[in-house]
């Protein structure tokens, strides 16, 4: 499993960010995947789901009606669209081929602050 995600940055309150996921070396058609994020000091935080058939979603609490989950399976990459971002967005987001983050990607720091 290899997944290598791009995206983050700095970024206002009430900004936007995309994140992607590429990922390879496992057949990813049709393969749950997910965000997670942790800031320092903290556990792994599960963010979103994407079920194969890419129809299906699912979402923490806080970030529901801000973010969307979506992915291309041509291209073997999963997207994660972030609206009106807070502060407490701030962490370091990885795509995992679980919940738990057991095999994430290097991740991609996404900070929002003014």
């Amino acid at each position: 499993v290899h997944l290598v995600e791009s995206g983050g940055g700095l970024v206002q309150p009430g900004g936007s960010l995309r994140l992607s996921c590429a990922a390879s070396g496992f057949p990813f058609t049709r393969v749950v995947m997910n965000w997670v994020r942790q800031t320092p000091g903290k556990e792994l935080e599960w963010v979103s789901t994407i079920h194969g058939d890419g129809r299906e979603t699912e979402y923490t609490d806080s970030v529901k009606g801000r973010f969307t989950i979506s992915r291309d399976d041509r291209k073997r990459t999963v997207y994660l669209q972030m609206d009106s971002l807070k502060p407490e967005d701030t962490a370091r987001y990885y795509c995992s081929t679980d919940r738990f983050g057991a095999n994430r990607g290097q991740g991609t720091q996404v900070t929002v602050s003014s």
